[in-house]
């Protein structure tokens, strides 16, 4: 209670700064878009930027309900099937305390970047909405002098980091489905190559990703789900049907070092959906239901890593150090059953390909449209072949990381531990620098310690997610 009391107290604080600030906000903007100002007849709600309510968007507004399922299709992918080689580098017992620890820092950042963005809204007229990177530059334009000038750069790093995160998502989705196909094709008697499935699921994965439009591949989302949750039902039904459960005391309960490090990396990845949090928040009927106590972010998390522990543990302990990257792949491949939950799950990660594939095109196309004259004579053209060009990138790391698990780690250590952990505590550190009191002792010991965990997690956790690889290649 004392730490909410005082959490909105610095809101405050901050927010009277932000108000001060107001004016030479108005004018900055003013000047960057003569435009600006509301058109009476939009399809806006007028609001009053001056007393802190920002303009808001009609339409559409989800329910908590609604942005709960959002937040948990967005959390739960590929990184649910790799918890049992999560739990097998972190041991039984470590990696069950280390999760939710892991959770609760998430969370934490995210509520972090909730209230920059609040305060980013305030500052900025005539705007209701502002999405991860343009939250992390209306922080540092409004935070310190000397920060100021890194407003631009800090965006496009976040945009970097968000891009490489996507691609990674792409490249693990390719890697994901060749595998557990590979399986199936060989029991039945399809001899052909690892290189050559992936091969044949690239032209699937190409058609709908040259799609420019998203209301043209959205509707797969929800089945891609059902095919994932089936797939998750299905293997832990075979993992405790499949005979005794071996003796938990024949597992790791601990580990150190290198296994500690994929681990982190692992578990990062799992929980990467923070450039989910800012959308689904504004998008809500009551967005200040989203992160309350027992709001949207807090109980959706409370779930998803209870998922993941229950998960974690039983594909650990039944299938111990033979765990895979991906827990369907331990699935006896002889028997029917298990080559339709290979394929149905497959099918789920593959359809969620251009979901994904579309939100790293949207950050990658407009400052190529607006930079290149070409992309702006031929917008669609110039796009699909955007698409094509990033569609055999991704096949193309796919086709050279050779272990999905180490892959997996390699993406959460390096770019989805910077989003989740990094960018959150300087966002917060540039707007409380400028009120007085506006960060505490135990707040810079907060958000220190954080960044400690974090740089320690980047450091070791890609490291060892390279040499990792570095070895599959001898």
């Amino acid at each position: 209670m004392d730490a909410e009391r005082s959490e909105k107290k610095a809101i405050e604080a901050a927010g009277e700064m932000g108000r001060t600030l107001e004016i030479t906000g108005k004018q900055q903007e003013k000047e960057k878009n003569p435009n600006l100002e509301k058109n009476p007849n939009s399809d806006q709600e007028k609001g009053d930027p001056e007393n802190g309510d920002p303009v808001r968007r009609r339409g559409h507004e989800t329910s908590e309900l609604e942005a709960a399922t959002h937040l948990f299709k967005g959390s739960v992918g590929a990184g649910l099937f790799a918890m049992g080689d999560c739990f097998k580098n972190g041991g039984l017992a470590g990696a069950t305390i280390l999760l939710p620890i892991i959770a609760v820092m998430c969370v934490h950042c995210e509520r972090m970047l909730i209230r920059g963005s609040v305060l980013a809204v305030e500052r900025t007229p005539g705007v209701d909405f502002l999405d991860y990177p343009e939250t992390v530059e209306k922080c540092f334009e409004h935070g310190p002098r000397p920060l100021r000038k890194m407003s631009r750069v800090m965006k496009l790093v976040v945009e970097m980091f968000l891009c490489v995160t996507q691609f990674g998502f792409c490249a693990i989705y390719f890697v994901f489905i060749t595998e557990n196909l590979h399986q199936v094709l060989q029991q039945n008697g399809v001899d052909i190559s690892m290189s050559m499935v992936m091969l044949i699921t690239l032209l699937p994965a190409m058609i709908p990703s040259l799609m420019t439009n998203l209301k043209y591949i959205s509707p797969v989302s929800l089945f891609a789900n059902v095919a994932l949750l089936f797939g998750l039902i299905a293997t832990l039904t075979i993992a405790f049907s499949d005979g005794p459960m071996p003796s938990i005391g024949d597992r790791h309960l601990f580990t150190g070092g290198a296994q500690l490090s994929l681990f982190f990396g692992t578990a990062l990845f799992s929980y990467e959906g923070i450039a989910l949090i800012l959308p689904l928040r504004n998008s809500m009927r009551r967005p200040e239901n989203f992160s309350t106590r027992f709001g949207v972010l807090n109980s959706t998390m409370f779930f998803t890593t209870g998922l993941f522990i229950f998960t974690g543990f039983v594909s650990y302990v039944r299938w111990g150090e033979e765990v895979a990257g991906s827990i369907t792949l331990n699935l006896v491949v002889e028997e029917v059953f298990s080559q339709v939950v290979k394929v149905v799950a497959a099918l789920g990660v593959f359809l969620g390909y251009p979901i994904q594939f579309f939100v790293m095109i949207k950050i990658l196309w407009p400052p190529i449209k607006r930079t290149n004259n070409c992309s702006q004579k031929y917008p669609i053209t110039m796009q699909v072949c955007l698409r094509f060009f990033m569609v055999m990138m991704t096949f193309g790391v796919a086709l050279v990381v050779p272990k999905l698990n180490l892959f997996i780690s390699l993406i959460g250590a390096l770019c989805s531990t910077c989003l989740a952990f990094v960018i959150p505590v300087l966002i917060d550190f540039v707007t409380r620098a400028p009120v007085p009191k506006g960060l505490g002792v135990w707040s810079y010991i907060k958000n220190i310690l954080i960044l400690t965990v974090a740089v320690l997690g980047i450091v070791t956790g890609t490291y060892q997610s390279i040499v990792e690889i570095v070895k599959e290649f001898k």
